[in-house]
């Protein structure tokens, strides 16, 4: 897709200094457009919340004419790569995004930009993620990616790289928003997760191409992430979390929150059980979510879904067993119990499931569910 027809005034307008997202916006609707504000930028001056100094700036035409050239260099880049561009006038630009008191000017975007249509849903959570998060994460963004949710994430390691990955191989939609430029892959390690959503979701950055991860830019990118969906799921989040920061931003937007529970002494779920306590919707399932967006309160078969994440051809002793490893790790006695299994039924089936990846033996002989991502 060519860059929106009035790119050119929008990345001028981005390229001066002093001018910020929530400033930005109200100026240019006041005066019109982009290309008005441009014009005419010396009538700001009068304006609440423009000092002396950016008013000098808008009625500078050798400052306008600077960046104006910048602008055509940036397009110049665009046009060579295949990323597209939105700006807050583009018609395709998201609604509920534009709706937020600082919408990113302009959106750089590579991929399916129709999957910003469909309902949203971000799933996010801790970088260092235990099996069981990044596990809950893919199960619940296949859930919901199967009934048509766009599952939308960061793209980070941990519980949004599960995301993502959970959506994609549900052949569904996912998006990432980035904190750096569409063409930049960062972590270095998700260059294949990154090809994959590129060619099956979208990428989505309100920074310029090749613009480096620094790490001012993730807080401000949780705007974004909230600010495209209806609800925000946290799965794994410290006390003090980036995630907890999106949640935050999500409840001003007006979205609703959802939290997913995990062992009560785990600090990595500290945050989440927070949310809750807080007032966040506990989610088990993704039929949780749908009820709580009042997108349906029956959960389908996708949904509803009971087995764990495993292998298609597994049989029901397996599965048996794989039920009684959804959370936590366990000990052989504890299995044979639980599943009321032979002790030498249960070594033969862990050993067919390490063997499979979906099993992993721990020291003092425990026995824990492996990630599917």
């Amino acid at each position: 897709m060519p860059p929106c027809p009035d790119a050119e005034d929008w990345l001028t307008l981005t390229s001066l200094p002093g001018l910020g997202c929530t400033l930005i916006k109200r100026l240019a609707e006041q005066a019109g457009g982009a290309g008005e504000l441009l014009r005419h930028g010396a009538r700001t001056a009068a304006v609440s919340g423009v000092g002396p100094r950016l008013a000098e700036t808008l009625a500078d035409r050798s400052q306008i004419a600077a960046a104006r050239q910048q602008a055509k260099r940036e397009l110049e880049r665009l046009r060579q790569s295949a990323v597209s561009l939105l700006s807050l006038s583009s018609s395709e630009y998201p609604e509920a995004l534009r709706a937020i008191p600082d919408p990113p000017p302009l959106l750089y975007w590579r991929g399916d930009l129709s999957l910003l249509n469909n309902p949203a849903v971000a799933i996010i959570g801790a970088r260092t993620a235990t099996d069981y998060g990044r596990r809950v994460a893919s199960r619940l963004a296949a859930e919901l990616a199967e009934l048509g949710v766009t599952i939308v994430s960061g793209a980070a390691y941990g519980i949004d790289a599960a995301a993502h990955h959970g959506a994609l191989r549900a052949g569904g939609g996912t998006a990432a928003v980035l904190g750096c430029g569409v063409d930049v892959v960062y972590p270095r390690t998700h260059a294949d997760l990154f090809r994959h959503i590129a060619e099956q979701g979208l990428l989505l950055s309100e920074y310029p191409l090749g613009t480096p991860p620094e790490g001012f830019r993730f807080p401000a990118r949780n705007r974004i992430i909230s600010g495209l969906v209806k609800g925000v799921v946290v799965v794994e989040a410290a006390e003090k979390s980036g995630s907890l920061i999106t949640a935050r931003l999500a409840l001003d937007q007006g979205r609703e929150v959802f939290a997913v529970p995990g062992r009560i002494d785990s600090l990595k779920s500290a945050g989440s059980h927070r949310l809750i306590q807080q007032g966040a919707h506990l989610v088990q399932t993704a039929a949780d979510i749908l009820e709580g967006l009042a997108w349906g309160s029956g959960a389908t078969a996708a949904s509803s879904r009971q087995h764990p994440d495993g292998p298609a051809d597994l049989s029901a002793p397996a599965l048996r067993l794989l039920e009684q490893l959804d959370v936590y790790p366990r000990d052989i006695d504890a299995l044979s119990r639980l599943t009321e299994l032979p002790i030498v039924e249960l070594h033969a089936l862990l050993l067919q499931l390490e063997l499979q990846g979906v099993v992993r033996q721990l020291p003092g002989q425990l026995y824990e569910r492996r990630s599917m991502e």
